[in-house]
């Protein structure tokens, strides 16, 4: 499931204020983490015994779109193949402080009418490459 052909991207508007885009580039990092474990959570001990767990094996690029463009990448990137992820992070939702009021909410809502600030990917490279290839670092 990430084997060497996997690639991950989050993807970001770059107009949100710096708090808010560094908790939708954190809370899409989390949901990419949750789903595959084996992006990170390796134990490795230095020289001095200390234990520490690995923050990722992969480059995680940060990438920017506007809103607009986020809605149409997650669109495409919807329905996913075979053990890719997509993890979208919709405006909404970060308006919500309780986490059962964003899932209560998500079977009431249609994504594709919805802002998005941001999207979390990871899979096949080829795949990740159709759908970010054109998209500019988050500077």
């Amino acid at each position: 499931m990430t084997g060497e052909d996997w690639r991950v991207a989050v993807i970001v508007e770059p107009g949100l204020p710096a708090g808010e885009l560094a908790n939708t580039v954190a809370v899409l990092s989390i949901g990419l983490g949750a789903a595959a474990p084996a992006l990170a959570g390796a134990r490795l001990t230095d020289q001095a015994g200390r234990i520490f767990h690995v923050s990722a094996n992969k480059p995680v690029p940060v990438l920017q779109a506007a809103a607009v463009d986020l809605r149409s990448l997650l669109l495409k990137a919807l329905p996913a193949p075979d053990g890719a992820l997509v993890v979208p992070f919709p405006r909404f939702a970060g308006a919500l402080h309780v986490y059962a009021e964003c899932e209560a909410s998500i079977p009431q809502r249609d994504l594709s009418s919805e802002t998005i600030d941001g999207v979390g990917l990871a899979g096949p490279t080829k795949w990740i490459r159709s759908l970010t290839g054109s998209l500019k670092l988050l500077r």
